[in-house]
């Protein structure tokens, strides 16, 4: 038996938190060391979380204790702007675990690894030091990668989101009597997605979301200008091309529906459509914000940086098959 490999988790008290709990509960490795939320400090985790078992309680220690509290890795799942006093606490004390920094503080920082696998895998050289990347910014990327090469001007997006990924924060933007029978837009220029995902595909990328009253899931919806024209059976060989190798993303023909990804762990790429002269394609992208878009991306991130399986525990890799 392979010894456990020990993960802390930083800020547990929100959605993506939990989705991490649950994932941790039954993966073949990794085991929760410590579990920090100032709100349920002291109160068993087991009492929060469905399928976790056993004693260990949530706690709520100074950051500068936690290099000494003997995790291999460390996931911080905390908001914008608070990571990077957590890791200054491990670089003072000297102490090197793999973190996985889930906010957008390190997506910038050429230092980091940029984690989203499917594109950047290749890169990986053993860093310790990974970056999840945004939920949308996902969907954009892997929406937009196949055609980068004939990519004709900026690349316009319009994203709708579960309410789930503005957090446990009270906003307009979780509120669900703000939110019925409505569709919020929010950030129509500026969002830090449309600044990450140029970064990383050196493309422009003009992105503009909203909330819908569902809980969770993302649809992505891109409007692509290419260089040269396309027929439509060329660009599904192309997606299927490019991701045939790729369990958690999944290609098909159709438009795919938000509805039917929640609680899944793969991306769904499909809606195909051309313009009449073959020079404009619009894709559509769906997501669970907060398994692909975070938890499930964070746990392919773990996996690589620990040599096991990219998909251990990962539950989505067996209905794949």
């Amino acid at each position: 038996m392979s010894a456990a490999i020990k993960v802390g988790l930083v800020g547990a008290r929100g959605y993506t938190g939990a989705e991490l709990i649950r994932l941790f509960a039954a993966h073949p490795r990794f085991e929760l060391a410590f579990v920090t939320s100032r709100e349920l400090d002291g109160q068993r985790v087991a009492d929060h979380n469905a399928g976790f078992a056993g004693e260990l309680r949530y706690s709520s220690p100074d950051y500068r204790d936690l290099p000494g509290l003997g995790a291999d890795a460390v996931v911080l799942a905390l908001p914008n702007g608070k990571a990077a006093h957590i890791v200054q606490q491990f670089d003072d004390a000297g102490a090197d675990p793999v973190i996985i920094d889930l906010s957008a503080d390190y997506r910038f920082d050429p230092s980091w690894y940029y984690g989203l696998p499917e594109l950047t895998r290749t890169r990986y050289a053993g860093q310790r030091r990974i970056s999840n990347p945004g939920c949308y910014a996902t969907a954009m990327q892997l929406a937009i990668a196949p055609m980068l090469n004939v990519l004709d001007g900026p690349v316009q997006c319009f994203g709708v989101s579960g309410y789930s990924g503005a957090g446990t924060t009270p906003s307009d933007r979780n509120n669900v009597e703000l939110l019925r029978d409505n569709l919020m837009p929010y950030a129509l220029a500026g969002h830090v997605h449309e600044r990450e995902v140029p970064h990383q595909l050196g493309h422009p990328v003009e992105f503009m979301p909203h909330v819908a009253p569902h809980f969770r899931g993302i649809t992505l919806t891109a409007n692509l200008h290419l260089s040269i024209p396309f027929e439509h059976e060329e660009v599904l060989a192309r997606y299927r091309g490019r991701y045939a190798a790729e369990p958690l993303v999944r290609v098909q023909d159709e438009a795919p529906w938000v509805s039917r990804i929640a609680g899944k762990h793969h991306v769904e790429i499909g809606g195909f459509t051309l313009s009449g002269d073959g020079k404009r394609l619009v894709v559509v992208a769906t997501e669970d914000n907060l398994l692909k878009g975070a938890a499930t991306q964070a746990l392919q991130n773990l996996n690589l940086a620990f040599g096991l399986d990219e998909l251990a525990g990962i539950p989505a890799y067996e209905e794949a098959a």
